[in-house]
């Protein structure tokens, strides 16, 4: 399986960027408007409609029209572990019905003094079988802009 990984000190408190993270606004926030995010429904724990918190087993159901071209993308993701302790925080979500074979998602926060370091980490595998396995070392170009986005927005966000 193939993973992309990208790190990024911010200027704000591991709760500020915890509490930040851990509602679907961040997510929202930190999507940039050319993919065309939807977010189509959000049904926490229990059967919750729109939960405030992305707490585990939450469900997002989201669709994807990058530059408003070709047909939109649906996907959907369930949190599957959510953990907070002292200095560090972690959840993790996993497509479970969407575009890439695979795709597990973990979000980590470390405190480093009054900053936090934010790291994404993905692990995926694309469809297609050996011609998705041959184009996966292509896949960094479609990553890099999206990520290098939400880790610049993070920054602008809540550095102020």
């Amino acid at each position: 399986m193939a993973t992309y990984e990208r790190e990024t000190r911010v200027d704000a408190s591991l709760e500020d960027v915890w509490t930040f993270h851990s509602r679907v606004e961040g997510l929202e926030a930190l999507t940039p408007d050319w993919m065309g995010l939807r977010v189509e429904r959000v049904v926490g724990p229990d059967d919750v409609s729109s939960p405030t918190v992305l707490e585990a087993g939450t469900e997002l159901s989201l669709s994807m029209r990058p530059f408003d071209v070709g047909p939109r993308t649906y996907w959907t993701s369930r949190i599957t572990s959510r953990e907070r302790t002292e200095g560090a925080a972690v959840f993790r979500d996993e497509m479970i019905d969407g575009p890439f074979d695979r795709w597990l998602h973990t979000h980590a926060f470390y405190a480093d003094g009054t900053s936090t370091i934010v790291r994404d980490r993905i692990e995926y595998a694309l469809p297609m079988g050996g011609v998705g396995a041959a184009l996966e070392p292509f896949s960094r170009i479609g990553f890099e802009p999206m990520f290098r986005y939400r880790h610049r927005r993070t920054k602008a966000l809540l550095e102020g």
